[in-house]
């Protein structure tokens, strides 16, 4: 009997996982890794103009990216913008309708550049949804009525150094913990809340720029470490208590670090837009690591490596993905960099030119700056196009081009997405 009613605990909690893996709850997704794992997915995308919606409501301005969990859609908007003042807004959204069910605003004042909405996915856990705005508002909502738990300015609270584009790193819950890339004073560049109270827990890291990284837990010797890169140094911490494990230096020009870093193995990939690429290898206890190789590179023009902006690349053992600096998708040898070769087929020639690769299966779904979804091929070999269509329009005149800047969400066998007019629900489901 005892090992039947193990076998059905273990098959619920199964089952319980593969029902939550369809979500895409944080930055991320459900792993925090980009990955898109759901089966029964299209392998081509229907042709037309754009491609058809479930729905389609109406939003404000931001760089967000939508979290989608337990049939609810998350994002975080901008509207009343006037001079600097602004109202910046959590939206809980019906995931099968998209009908709004909720709103919470809240006052702002924008002195950052590029003052076009807030830019940190939400993250949801349980009945919480927890949103970190452009300009430090952190809060705490309840999921089903959005009501207010607790918040926090951490600009206020923490003297918190805001970077030239605004606080952009989404959270991260861990236990009972949301950690958050703050900026504070005094050793508090990462803070630790308690998650249900908003109680401190503990603070890390003294930098006085910020960088726009998340946070991310990996394992490295069997160590669980919080890894946050920062203007100054690739840094890890014990999650648990915010005492440093490791650092490895890595100056970074203008504060200008965004991709969140990758690990395979022993081995964490980080890129930055100046100054290239560092490939580091921690040791076999996981506290210590050392640069394997590095970038030659500290231009944006003359670029030996991999010079991300914004795109996060893909890695395996042997290969890394990824967007330059000005949209040559790349590909890498993952145990030198070198680069075996280059494209611009998905995205274009502009300084910034941008392309999200959100790996799925044996192929990737890229979406790049004009709004285009992409379902391609990349191997050591090149990149090869499946299919191609419109999802959504792009709306920001940037460098005299019309971009899109925000990460969709990949869940519930279909893909959310947003620009500054409207958030979209395509479905992906194959048929």
């Amino acid at each position: 009997m005892m090992k039947r009613i193990t076998f059905g605990l273990v098959g619920l909690l199964w089952c319980s996982s593969v029902l939550r893996a369809d979500d895409w709850p944080q930055w991320g997704g459900p792993q925090r890794d980009l990955v898109w794992r759901e089966k029964g997915i299209v392998k081509t995308l229907p042709p037309g103009d754009l491609l058809p919606r479930m729905w389609s409501t109406p939003v404000g301005e931001g760089y967000s990216g939508p979290a989608v969990a337990e049939g609810r859609v998350f994002i975080t908007d901008l509207v009343d913008r006037k001079n600097k003042s602004a109202t910046e807004r959590v939206l809980a959204l019906e995931a099968s309708t998209g009908k709004v069910l909720w709103t919470v605003s809240y006052p702002v004042e924008y002195g950052i550049s590029y003052p076009a909405g807030p830019r940190a996915t939400p993250v949801v856990d349980g009945d919480r949804v927890y949103s970190a705005g452009a300009v430090g508002d952190l809060l705490c909502l309840e999921v089903a009525s959005g009501k207010v738990v607790w918040k926090k300015s951490l600009t206020s609270e923490y003297g918190a150094n805001l970077p030239t584009w605004g606080l952009s790193a989404s959270p991260l819950v861990d236990g009972n913990q949301l950690i958050v890339l703050v900026g504070g004073l005094h050793g508090a560049l990462v803070v630790s809340f308690e998650k249900t109270t908003g109680k401190e827990l503990w603070k890390a890291i003294d930098d006085p720029e910020v960088g726009y990284v998340p946070p991310v837990i990996f394992t490295f010797g069997g160590v669980r470490q919080l890894i946050q890169w920062h203007p100054r140094a690739v840094t890890s911490l014990d999650p648990s208590t915010g005492q440093p494990l490791w650092e490895v230096p890595f100056k970074a020009k203008v504060g200008l670090v965004i991709s969140t870093p990758r690990q395979v193995g022993s081995r964490l990939f980080v890129t930055a837009f100046y100054n290239g690429p560092m490939m580091l290898e921690v040791s076999a206890d996981g506290r210590s690591a050392s640069v394997v190789w590095r970038g030659k590179s500290d231009s944006e023009l003359k670029t030996d490596g991999l010079h991300s902006i914004m795109s996060t690349p893909w890695m395996t053992e042997s290969h890394i993905y990824g967007v330059c600096s000005y949209g040559q998708l790349r590909c890498l040898d993952a145990k030198t960099g070198e680069r075996i070769w280059e494209t611009r087929k998905p995205t274009g020639d502009g300084r910034w030119w941008n392309a999200f690769i959100v790996p799925h299966e044996d192929r990737y779904f890229l979406h790049n700056e004009q709004g285009d979804l992409i379902i391609a091929t990349m191997s050591p070999e090149g990149y090869t196009e499946l299919s191609r269509s419109r999802l959504v329009e792009p709306t920001r005149k940037v460098n005299n081009r019309m971009t899109i800047w925000s990460h969709p969400a990949f869940a519930m066998k279909s893909v959310f997405a947003r620009n500054d007019q409207e958030i979209v629900r395509v479905d992906l489901a194959e048929k």
